[in-house]
């Protein structure tokens, strides 16, 4: 039986635009986690760019001169070198990308969820759906976020760029946006997309599985019960696995997103995701592919 109209209009805001409702506050959310844990996503995206030996082909010598740092060495050096306010260069995109990925893989997985996957005759929702229905809106919203990821990976980089005596890209975020839409075209504003879905696929796959089976083995199998240190341990987990598998493709990710491009808007160093892992293996070594999977997982 339907509400009232004039019963509706009293309804709380959740309530009468629940996905609407859902976005805002997946979006608020993601933008205080974002300025909290913002400068191990600036440290994770300095090391994924260490060493690149893809540079050699350019004549870039800073490679080759550039000592090779840690976590903790390389977030000390931003610091000293840059200044403190320097670990949260390229926020506003990143808090523009939450917003935009974690709003819609919210309002796409609820969609999955009530209308195309549905639950059980039992009214379980079992955990095959949850992980396809999480890859697919993380893929999704992944997809969505991309023109704001491309402008955060490349402004986290401008701070090196200047200590490189390089000329800076941009002088701000609208800036960065324009200037790529004008060198690439719409299309430029999604390089580095097929690595992006990848690893967005990878990480909520990894995310989701391994969090419900070791929250249910700690209740089923530990004195432990369902509280904060249950889902503490759970996501301590969780994080580790999806960091295994989601740091080669966010390392591909970065390296494509970051490299100079010609006048059309064409990488100079990479052809393809594939060829920027056959390059990054072959002259960096296999460990390569996890330079920044410490603050990944940290931040996870």
């Amino acid at each position: 039986m339907s509400v009232p109209e004039e019963e509706e209009r009293l309804l709380p805001l959740a309530q009468r635009w629940p996905r609407a409702s859902k976005f805002l506050l997946s979006g608020c959310a993601a933008t205080v986690a974002e300025l909290a844990t913002f400068p191990l996503d600036l440290t994770k995206t300095r090391l994924q760019m260490q060493g690149e030996a893809a540079l050699a082909r350019l004549g870039d010598v800073a490679r080759e001169s550039a000592p090779y740092r840690g976590m903790v060495r390389t977030a000390l050096g931003i610091i000293q070198e840059e200044g403190f306010l320097k670990l949260w260069q390229g926020v506003t995109p990143a808090i523009y990308r939450h917003v935009v990925y974690s709003g819609g893989r919210m309002v796409t997985y609820e969609h999955l969820r009530e209308v195309v996957f549905g639950k059980s005759e039992d009214e379980h929702y079992p955990l095959w759906k949850s992980v396809i229905g999480g890859m697919m809106a993380g893929v999704i919203g992944q997809f969505l976020a991309n023109p704001t990821d491309l402008v955060k990976v490349q402004m986290q980089m401008e701070g090196k760029r200047k200590l490189e005596g390089k000329p800076l890209r941009f002088r701000g975020v609208h800036h960065a946006f324009a200037k790529i839409l004008a060198e690439g075209g719409i299309r430029g504003l999604w390089a580095g997309w097929v690595p992006n879905i990848q690893r967005a696929a990878l990480v909520n796959m990894g995310d989701l599985t391994t969090y419900d089976t070791v929250k249910h083995y700690l209740v089923l199998n530990t004195p432990l019960e369902d509280n904060i240190m249950t889902h503490g341990l759970s996501s301590l987990c969780s994080g580790l696995v999806a960091s295994i598998l989601g740091t080669p493709a966010d390392v591909i990710k970065s390296r494509i997103m970051n490299q100079p491009r010609d006048k059309q808007g064409r990488g100079l160093l990479y052809k393809s995701s594939t060829d920027c892992l056959i390059q990054a293996v072959q002259g960096e070594g296999f460990m390569s592919l996890y330079k920044g999977f410490l603050p990944s997982w940290l931040r996870m």
